[in-house]
């Protein structure tokens, strides 16, 4: 089945990727881009497990200075994982 793109930006990206992936088309182009989209995501581990990991970051730093912003540490270390 081909595939219609009718938005012009995806219809350049899909020419960019097709070039940086050597695909012969821009459907295959797409279909790789997708399956690596899909694939990173399926491997990167559950949110509930990420953030049990910086839970123990956390915990593990001792007792905390009762002026302590702690929600500003959790999004610093949500953006270092």
């Amino acid at each position: 089945m081909p595939l219609y793109v009718r938005d012009e930006r995806v219809n350049q990206l899909a020419e960019q990727a097709q070039k940086i992936l050597k695909a012969p088309t821009k459907t295959d182009a797409i279909r790789q881009a997708l399956e690596r989209v899909v694939e990173a995501e399926e491997q990167r581990p559950p949110l509930a497990e990420r953030l049990e990991k910086i839970k123990q970051r956390y915990q593990g730093m001792g007792e905390v200075d009762p002026n302590f912003d702690e929600k500003a540490f959790l999004d610093e270390m949500w953006d270092d994982d």
